[in-house]
């Protein structure tokens, strides 16, 4: 183990770190060995079937998540997104992955996912960055009506949706977006690989970040009106 020719089995661990009396950190351990094989996933490896896999793919996650909380800071989330906004944020990522075209079967895909968010005992705590409001994916009439998309969407019963403005003092600043799954794991993406968090300790810093960037987000009318001014901004255009 020491050498890095053999991972440590959980059994293992527990042995050992009761031989240390060091049981508290038996469970961030534990999820660290569980993690090790799944945690950074390479996208291109992904996609070599076609993006409509990769899209399929959290549909099991999100089945079994009761509370999601998600912080974007330049793109609407995915399960708020119109066909057409996907059909033009997705047509980047096949030729910078170098994936199969299956750009119809992908948002068809995308589009499905959304069904969650009218599961019944589910909770959906969003945070977004105005940036995400003003970063175009196609023309100004798609951007429009991905916006207009996202008032429907701050109306549901189900979804609590904040926004960030730009010009404010603010106590912290994520590096990337992210999305927390009850209190048991964290995904986040980079442009070429795809990363689960679920050591507890970690899982509990991401969520620390989520409140701190939440105590300067608006809510309710105020983040409708951060809404309806880009919006108004988009037509004058």
């Amino acid at each position: 183990m020491e050498h890095g020719v053999k991972v440590a089995t959980e059994e293992e661990i527990r042995i050992w770190c009761r031989i240390c009396r060091a049981e508290d950190q038996i469970p961030d351990l534990v999820a660290t060995v569980r993690a090790i094989q799944t945690m950074y996933q390479e996208l291109r490896r992904q996609t070599r079937a076609g993006m409509k896999r990769l899209m399929r793919a959290p549909v099991p996650l999100y089945e079994r998540t009761r509370r999601f909380r998600i912080y974007e800071h330049n793109v609407i989330p995915g399960l708020f997104q119109t066909p057409a906004y996907a059909r033009a944020m997705l047509t980047f990522w096949f030729g910078f992955l170098d994936a199969p075209n299956d750009l119809d079967e992908a948002v068809d895909a995308r589009m499905d996912r959304q069904r969650v968010i009218h599961s019944r005992g589910k909770r959906f705590d969003v945070l977004l960055e105005e940036q995400a409001l003003r970063t175009w994916f196609g023309t100004a009439d798609v951007q429009a009506e991905q916006l207009e998309r996202l008032l429907t969407v701050m109306s549901h019963p189900h979804v609590s949706l904040r926004i960030i403005p730009l010009m404010i003092e603010r106590p912290c600043v994520a590096s990337t977006g992210f999305w927390i799954y009850d209190d048991a794991m964290v995904t986040l993406e980079t442009p070429t690989a795809s990363l689960e968090v679920t050591r507890p300790r970690e899982v509990e810093l991401y969520t620390r970040m989520f409140e701190r960037l939440a105590t300067v987000a608006r809510k309710g009318q105020a983040a409708r009106e951060l809404v309806l001014d880009v919006l108004g901004e988009l037509h004058r255009h």
